[in-house]
C-alpha cells in the first residue's frame, strides 16, 4: 500500500483535493440510497410492491440522465452542467421530508435520479480531461474511495434515521450541495476551453452535428457497455436471491450483511492483488474486462454449485468483488482514452446502458426466485455473466492493443 506522504507528493493537489471531495459527497450520499425502501414502507405507509416501483422509475429516469448528461457537455460547458445538476439533485433531496403525496414523491424521485445521473458522466469526463496522465489511477482511486464513502455513510445512516428520517435527507441534501459549492470555485479559473482543448469552437459545432452519428460507431462502446449491463444485471442476483434465500434458511441478517462487510474490506485491502493482476494483462483495458466477466461467471457458478453451504456465498463474494474492482474504474477508463473530445457523449451512452442492466435485473431475478428458488435464479446469474464474456471478448477482438501501446502506462 502506499504511505500518505508517497500518496499526496504523487499526485496534484487539486486532484487532492477532488478526491476529499468525492469522497464526502459519496458518503453524504449513503445517508439516503439504502433507506428508500424503508422510507416508502415506514414513513409514507406504501406496500413494497409500490417500494419497488420507486427505485424502478428512478432507474428510468437515471438512463435518460446519463444520456442527456453526456450530450449537453460540450454544449453547456463541464462548470455550468455538474454545478446545475448538483444543485437541482440537492434541493430535491431536501425538499422530499416536506412532501406527503405519492404523486410528488414520485416526481421526486424520478427528479433526484435524473439529475444524479446528469451529473455523473460528466464528473467522470472532467476526471478524464483534467489530468489526462493519471486518470487510469485517479478513476481506481476515487471508485475506491467512493466504496469507502458509502460504506461509513450507510453505517451512520442507520443510526440517524433511528433519530429522524428527515436527517438523513437533509446530510445528502448538505453534501451533494457542498459538492455542487466545490465545483464551482475549483472550476473558477478553469475555462471549459482550458478543460477540453484550444479548438473548442471547432470541437462544439463538430459535436452538434455529429451527436446521433457518434451512435454508430458501436466498436467503441456497445459490446463493452452491453458486457457490462448482463454483468450488473446478474450483480443484482445479491439482493433478489441471495437475501431472501439466507433468510429462508434460518441464517441472521448479519449473514447477509457480513457479505457486503467483506466486500469492502476486499476492494479496500485487494488493490494490491488487483495492480498484479492488471501488471500481468500488460495494463490492457480490454483484458481487464474480460476477466473481470470471467470473475462474475466463475464466482455465480461457484454459489450455484455449492449453494447449500453459506461459504459458497463468501468465496462468491470475493471472486466477484475482484471482478467489480477490474471493470468499475476501467469503462471510464477506456472512454477517456478512446474517444478523445467525445468521451462524455459517449460516457453518457455507457452509463444508460449499463443503467438498463440494473434496472431489469431486479424484475428478472425476482421472478426465478418466486417460481424456482436460489438455483433458477443463480443459474440464470451464471448464464448471463457467461454471456457477458462473449461480449467482452467481442469487445477485446476490435480493440487489441499491442505491448508498445500499453508500455507507458
Amino acid at each position: 500500500m502506499i504511505s500518505p506522504s508517497v500518496f499526496l507528493n504523487r499526485y496534484p493537489r487539486e486532484a487532492i483535493f477532488f478526491l476529499i471531495a468525492s469522497f464526502i459527497n459519496s458518503s453524504g450520499s449513503a445517508f439516503m440510497w439504502p433507506l428508500t425502501t424503508l422510507y416508502v414502507h415506514t414513513i409514507l405507509q406504501r406496500s413494497m410492491t409500490e417500494a419497488g416501483f420507486v427505485l424502478m422509475i428512478q432507474s428510468l429516469a437515471g438512463i435518460f440522465g446519463q444520456f442527456i448528461g453526456g450530450s449537453l457537455f460540450h454544449r453547456l460547458g463541464a462548470k455550468r452542467l455538474i454545478v446545475g445538476a448538483l444543485i437541482f439533485q440537492g434541493l430535491i433531496q431536501f425538499s422530499i421530508p416536506f412532501v406527503q403525496s405519492w404523486p410528488a414523491y414520485l416526481i421526486l424521485m424520478m427528479g433526484l435520479g435524473f439529475t444524479f445521473n446528469l451529473s455523473f458522466p460528466a464528473i467522470q469526463a472532467f476526471i478524464g480531461f483534467r489530468w489526462k496522465e493519471q486518470r487510469r489511477e485517479l478513476f481506481n482511486i476515487v471508485y475506491v474511495g467512493n466504496n469507502l464513502g458509502m460504506a461509513i455513510g450507510t453505517a451512520l445512516a442507520g443510526v440517524i434515521a433511528t433519530l429522524s428520517f428527515q436527517l438523513t435527507f437533509w446530510f445528502n441534501s448538505t453534501s451533494t450541495l457542498l459538492f455542487a459549492l466545490f465545483f464551482f470555485l475549483f472550476m473558477k479559473n478553469i475555462s471549459h476551453q482550458e478543460l477540453v482543448g484550444e479548438n473548442l469552437e471547432e470541437q462544439q459545432k463538430h459535436h452538434v452535428k455529429n451527436s446521433f452519428t457518434l451512435l454508430f460507431r458501436y466498436q467503441l462502446y456497445l459490446f463493452m457497455a452491453l458486457g457490462a449491463a448482463l454483468i450488473f444485471f446478474s450483480n443484482t442476483v445479491w439482493n433478489t436471491g441471495v437475501a431472501p434465500y439466507i433468510t429462508e434458511q434460518g441464517m441472521p441478517l448479519s449473514s447477509y450483511s457480513w457479505l457486503w462487510t467483506i466486500n469492502g474490506i476486499i476492494i479496500f485491502a485487494g488493490q494490491p492483488i488487483t495492480s498484479w493482476i492488471k501488471r500481468l494483462l500488460n495494463q490492457s483495458l480490454s483484458a481487464q474486462l474480460v476477466v473481470s466477466a470471467i470473475a462474475y461467471a466463475v464466482g455465480f457458478g461457484c454459489m450455484l454449485v455449492y449453494h447449500g453451504s453459506y461459504y459458497a456465498f463468501v468465496v462468491g463474494m470475493v471472486i466477484t468483488t475482484f471482478g467489480e474492482m477490474l471493470i468499475s474504474p476501467t469503462i471510464p477508463t477506456f472512454i477517456s482514452e478512446k474517444t478523445g473530445e467525445n468521451a462524455p457523449f459517449y460516457l453518457g451512452v455507457v452509463g444508460a446502458i449499463t443503467t438498463g442492466g440494473r434496472l431489469l435485473g431486479p424484475l428478472a431475478m425476482g421472478f426465478m426466485y418466486d417460481h424456482g428458488g436460489i438455483h433458477p435464479t443463480l443459474f440464470l446469474a451464471t448464464l448471463v455473466s457467461a454471456g457477458s464474456v462473449l461480449l467482452c471478448l467481442l469487445h477485446a477482438y476490435f480493440h487489441r492493443e499491442n505491448r508498445a501501446e500499453v508500455a507507458k502506462y
